[in-house]
């Protein structure tokens, strides 16, 4: 459960810095740099508590594909979700700082269906 509590932390991180920093006017952030920090903190978020939920890797690193195969096999609603994630706020915040503030709250409402769907998973065990 600290994994949830954890990953909420950097989602609110992130949804701290667009308001603070990234400078929002008409609909659009004006500095890049703060949407790009916000992108990867609220992803990171999303794998800490995936992290918490799939556990271990076998062998080698953790890559996208391998949290859609793991989430695949346990809810393809969520994998799909998740794939949002990884587009939204990996992609698309993360690492071309993207401006349009829709498409920044989009990812991270996508995020939170994530992690409440892991939740709500670890209530039932």
């Amino acid at each position: 459960m600290n994994n949830i509590i954890e990953a909420k932390r950097y989602l609110d991180n992130a949804r701290q810095i667009l308001k603070e920093k990234a400078n929002k006017e008409d609909g659009y952030y004006q500095d890049k740099k703060y949407v790009k920090l916000a992108g990867h903190a609220a992803y990171s978020g999303v794998l800490v508590a995936l992290d918490g939920f799939l556990g271990d890797k076998k062998k080698g690193r953790k890559s996208v594909e391998w949290y859609q195969k793991e989430l695949a096999g346990l809810d393809k609603k969520v994998s799909s979700t998740f794939s949002n994630v990884y587009e939204i706020l990996h992609l698309s915040l993360g690492y071309d700082g993207a401006t349009n503030a829709e498409l920044a709250q989009l990812g991270l409402r996508e995020a939170e269906k994530v992690i409440d769907w892991i939740q709500t998973r670890l209530h039932k065990n």
